[in-house]
């Protein structure tokens, strides 16, 4: 069988890598992909090379809908040539529209109903839907697909993820301790809340002075204002990095409560969440006290406090993480499963 994967941001590369690494041994895997250099720095560290076809919009609306109809015209071409037999995509809009309009049964998988926009444009095409246990199926019906082709798996895609990163090493020659900061998806359609990262990261540089402060931007524009303001009073990483190296020396991390926030968290990482985009994943490892979840930068500096002098609070969380993993469903039986019915 010949698999199409379209992936389009860098939590879907981790996740889908760990899928083709099994079905390439077996069928023959046609990866897509875009121009974004949140994806593109990324596949320095994997072992998937995709075909990039297309580019990301930004974040103005006329600029997204453009680059996707471009995309949408550029993929068909190139598909049309491929002919896969099935595509499997994290509700790609192009690829649903693509696979829908050539007859291509299309898995999709998603976690991520808040994301309005994207849950329009790929539902109402897709054959069946794959999403962690915790999501009613009432989050994604009302985008247009019937429940019986919604197929729950019992697992955290972040902890699929950690799950396939190879084990590393603690680096022993670290002389500090290490506080990463994740700020918001700035780009994303989604984001709603009023940004309170500059005022947490002031707070942080104020009470950790002898503390090794990295700070992981996104875009251009992030980046500039956060040199801005800080200089080198932080440590600012503006390409994508290698996020298993990185936590495997983090002491704490604060996230906007995305995936690198559940992948922080689910390492067993003292993690603090801004809650920037609101979602169930971050509802449930909250509720399990994976994750802590705080918009105030003098809790939030004191929560890092106790974190880094607390070698019990390090212990407690790391074996609660494992505890959560090891119950975790493996998805890809599920995705065979589901081909299998196709």
């Amino acid at each position: 069988m010949k698999i199409w994967f379209d992936i389009l941001t860098p939590k879907q590369y981790l996740f889908f890598e760990y899928f083709i690494q099994k079905l390439r041994k077996q069928h023959k895997i046609v990866s897509t992909s875009r121009k974004y250099q949140q994806v593109n720095g990324i596949r320095q560290f994997g072992s998937v090379n995709p075909i990039i076809v297309g580019k990301h919009g930004g974040k103005n609306k006329v600029d997204k809908l453009l680059a996707s109809l471009s995309r949408t015209k550029l993929l068909t071409n190139k598909i049309e040539k491929v002919k896969p037999d099935l595509l499997v995509s994290f509700c790609s809009p192009e690829a649903s529209r693509i696979a829908y309009g050539l007859g291509i049964p299309h898995i999709a998988f998603s976690d991520s109903p808040q994301a309005k926009a994207v849950m329009k444009l790929s539902l109402p095409y897709a054959t069946k839907l794959l999403t962690p246990w915790i999501f009613p199926k009432s989050d994604f019906e009302k985008f247009g697909i019937d429940s019986k082709d919604i197929i729950r798996y019992r697992a955290i895609d972040a902890g699929i993820i950690i799950k396939n990163y190879k084990k590393n090493e603690q680096n022993k020659l670290k002389s500090k301790k290490i506080i990463v900061v994740r700020p918001e998806e700035s780009e994303a359609a989604y984001i709603t809340k009023k940004s309170k990262t500059i005022e947490i990261i002031k707070k942080i540089v104020e009470k950790f002075p002898d503390e090794q402060k990295i700070v992981l931007s996104r875009y251009k524009e992030q980046t500039e204002n956060l040199k801005m303001i800080f200089g080198k009073d932080i440590c600012l990483f503006s390409k994508p990095v290698n996020a298993k190296k990185l936590l495997n020396s983090t002491d704490c991390f604060v996230g906007s409560g995305g995936t690198m926030t559940a992948e922080a968290g689910l390492s067993g990482i003292p993690t603090i969440s801004l809650n920037m985009i609101p979602n169930r994943v971050e509802e449930y490892l909250v509720k399990k006290r994976i994750i802590v979840r705080s918009e105030s930068p003098e809790s939030i500096s004191k929560y890092i406090l106790q974190s880094l002098n607390n070698p019990q609070i390090i212990r407690k969380r790391k074996v609660n993480a494992k505890k959560m993993i090891k119950t975790f469903e493996d998805p890809y039986k599920v995705l065979l499963k589901t081909i299998r019915t196709l």
